[in-house]
């Protein structure tokens, strides 16, 4: 708590940039990994004002940590008055360093994120929606320079960020944009799918594959006119075996597209388990899949502490109301440590059995 009161007074009134990045640096951590919104209700106004100064006349660094502050502080006090006005109060800010080409690369990267995730927590009007998609799909929709030449790599990112963004409010578009989005978009995501960088292709297949479950949602048998292109390419990623890539790269590609590949083809999405505390989510969509991202990308290692105590990831995600158990019942709930050594034991010996008769020369192996 000390260094949330530090902090109060250090981004905006110290003289050094240093100072203020350490400030803005050590209040990231602290909204990361707890959660202190009657403490933050407090002092709203003073902190909007520091992260105002902060973004308006830093530079770089300084007002990239101040984005993603502003990011936690909205999901800290979550839907309600005091982040709209948090919100409404900054969005020209991060509108403008987005938008600003001379801007740093990291400090646009990250003013796109704190647009997406601020707009989808606060922002209650439509019109408020629709006008951080039309910002963010501005940044993205620019991937490719003039006459088709490709952008710096070092805009790689930034694109990446702002598609991400603008894919999680996608989640929360109203249908009757939906089917403009589609068409008007594809085409541009099907471009973006050779992308020299990784992260972009990924996110870009991520993103084809969110239209898709979104537009399914409204009209079953939907059939995109270029179908045998779309699929053509996502099947050419899905089997990727170019050398000149990182294997880790081509890995987590090939799994990724395999995954989207299957589901545009008309299947279902693959579900992942998250386990927290007590508890497990299940992400079995790929809304779902983009919103949890989106949370953990701000949140970090403190995404499961939020899951368990902050009640807007716990409606998003429909978990229920926070679990209260007393001492007696945590200790009733975990498994003894002689239980654990014989589970791990057990499956030791099963595993052992299974490779022994594989690796025996005498084994037929077909």
């Amino acid at each position: 708590m000390w260094t949330a009161l530090q902090i109060r007074d250090t981004p905006s009134s110290s003289p050094s940039a240093k100072t203020r990045q350490g400030a803005l640096e050590n209040l990231r951590l602290a909204l990361a990994s707890r959660l202190l919104p009657d403490f933050l209700l407090e002092r709203s106004l003073t902190l909007a004002d520091a992260l105002e100064k902060c973004l308006k006349k830093g530079r770089g660094e300084e007002q990239a940590l101040a984005a993603a502050v502003l990011g936690l502080l909205c999901v800290q006090l979550g839907p309600g008055p005091k982040s709209e006005e948090l919100f409404h109060g900054l969005q020209p800010l991060l509108v403008s360093v987005l938008s600003d080409g001379t801007a740093s690369p990291s400090a646009r990267l990250h003013c796109a994120s704190a647009l997406g995730l601020g707009c989808y927590v606060a922002a209650a009007d439509v019109q408020d929606l629709v006008s951080c998609l039309t910002c963010l799909e501005g940044v993205f929709s620019r991937s490719c320079g003039a006459g088709g030449s490709p952008a710096p790599a070092s805009l790689h990112g930034l694109f990446c960020a702002t598609l991400q963004a603008w894919a999680l409010l996608l989640t929360i578009c109203p249908s009757t944009h939906l089917s403009h989005i589609l068409d008007r978009q594809l085409p541009r995501l099907l471009q973006l799918l050779s992308s020299e960088t990784v992260n972009l292709r990924i996110a870009a297949g991520e993103t084809i594959a969110l239209l898709f479950e979104l537009a399914r949602d409204l009209e079953e048998d939907l059939i995109y006119e270029d179908m045998d292109a779309l699929f053509s390419a996502l099947r050419t990623l899905a089997t990727d075996s170019n050398k000149h890539r990182a294997k880790a790269d081509r890995r987590r590609q090939r799994s990724t597209f395999r995954a989207v590949l299957h589901f545009v083809e008309g299947g279902e999405c693959e579900e992942e388990t998250v386990r927290f505390g007590l508890e497990v989510l299940y992400v079995d969509s790929w809304a779902r899949r983009r919103i949890y991202a989106a949370f953990k990308a701000v949140l970090g290692s403190g995404m499961h502490h939020h899951l368990q105590n902050n009640e807007l990831l716990r409606d998003i995600f429909g978990l229920g109301p926070v679990l209260v158990l007393d001492a007696t019942a945590l200790k009733a709930c975990k498994i003894s440590r002689f239980e654990k050594h014989l589970c791990n034991a057990a499956a030791f010996k099963a595993r052992t059995k299974a490779r022994s008769r594989v690796r025996d020369k005498r084994a037929d192996i077909l």
